[in-house]
């Protein structure tokens, strides 16, 4: 009698555990699931751990249903209400699994979303870093260009406080030349006898008619006089190069005059017996440049008798050594002075 009476309450119970266990693991899967999609914004991480905890549970649910089936084949045999009952938690769980995985295919397509946005933040990331070490090496590469461009420009500031010095120097020393040559020569005419600063050089230009007879090549005793004046001047200044330059006017000499075919001739003819009296009065001879210029270079147009008269001269031209410049010049170009 009590065992007929205990077998309904057995089947009670069994009907309203059979009702309230799928409802509660519905339930808490809903639960993970939402607590699973709220983590996702936690990161990568976070969301492949949730993603294996919703697996196992899962996995758990199924078990549990299996071991449900096989409790709902036995209560199948003992009521209809248990069958309707296990029925409807079919339903409920096959609507549970659904709702599972749509939001495990949700979650995993948010999951590759939230992965290519992470690769491409990636990239433009080491693309920005890439970009940052360039312009920080551009930047070290402009400092020591920098460096060096003011290391070069105050050299050359250097270089060129120096080859002003060397230049005032010239100047001075030009300018003193001058001096020294027109006080020796004062006492000569000055229609004859000029001495003027052109091109940073002393021009001393003497008339045909202080030096020489007409169609001669030979300097006169008076012309010799200025020569050895200028001679003694030169002496005393070592560091002086001498050009001698004969010129003419462009009246043509007849014949052979003196050794001289032409004008051309008798202008140099000219200038190195003016070279070979300066040597004698004292000018070393490798400090000393005969030239004829001829007709070529006149002063004045050869029109006119006293314009004719001024291009027939003879021009000596001092210039101080620059050997001094040529140095600073060359140690500031690399390149080699003029003569060597």
């Amino acid at each position: 009698m009590r065992l007929k009476n205990f077998k309904p309450v057995l089947l009670g119970l069994g009907l309203l555990a059979a009702g309230a266990l799928p409802g509660c693991v519905a339930a808490r899967k809903y639960d993970d699931l939402q607590a699973r999609q709220r983590a996702d914004a936690q990161g990568k991480a976070e969301a492949e751990r949730q993603h294996r905890a919703a697996t196992a549970e899962l996995q758990k649910t199924s078990d549990a249903l299996a071991q449900l089936r096989l409790d709902n084949h036995r209560l199948e045999d003992d009521s209809l209400a248990t069958g309707t009952a296990l029925r409807k938690a079919r339903g409920l769980n096959r609507d549970l699994n659904d709702s599972y995985d749509r939001l495990l295919k949700n979650s995993g397509q948010e999951l590759a979303n939230k992965s290519s946005d992470y690769n491409k933040v990636a990239r433009d990331l080491a693309r920005r870093e890439a970009e940052l070490g360039a312009l920080d090496a551009g930047l070290r590469t402009s400092k020591t260009d920098n460096d060096r461009l003011a290391a070069n420009l105050k050299t050359r500031e250097a270089k060129l406080a120096e080859l002003t010095q060397a230049l005032a120097d010239k100047d001075r020393a030009v300018n003193d030349l001058k001096a020294r040559v027109s006080k020796a020569l004062l006492s000569f005419n000055a229609s004859d006898l000029q001495v003027k600063l052109k091109d940073g050089k002393v021009y001393v230009s003497l008339s045909e008619q202080l030096l020489f007879k007409s169609g001669s090549a030979k300097v006169d005793p008076k012309g010799q006089a200025a020569l050895k004046t200028l001679a003694t001047v030169l002496q005393e200044q070592p560091d002086v190069n001498v050009v001698v330059e004969g010129h003419t006017d462009t009246v043509p000499i007849k014949g052979v005059v003196n050794g001289a075919k032409d004008n051309w001739d008798l202008s140099a003819l000219r200038a190195t017996d003016i070279a070979r009296l300066l040597t004698a009065g004292g000018v070393g001879p490798a400090r000393i440049t005969a030239a004829g210029r001829g007709q070529y270079v006149p002063v004045a147009p050869n029109d006119t008798a006293p314009n004719r008269a001024l291009n027939r001269r003879t021009e000596i031209i001092l210039t101080p050594k620059l050997d001094e410049l040529f140095q600073i010049l060359e140690s500031s170009s690399g390149a080699p002075a003029p003569g060597k």
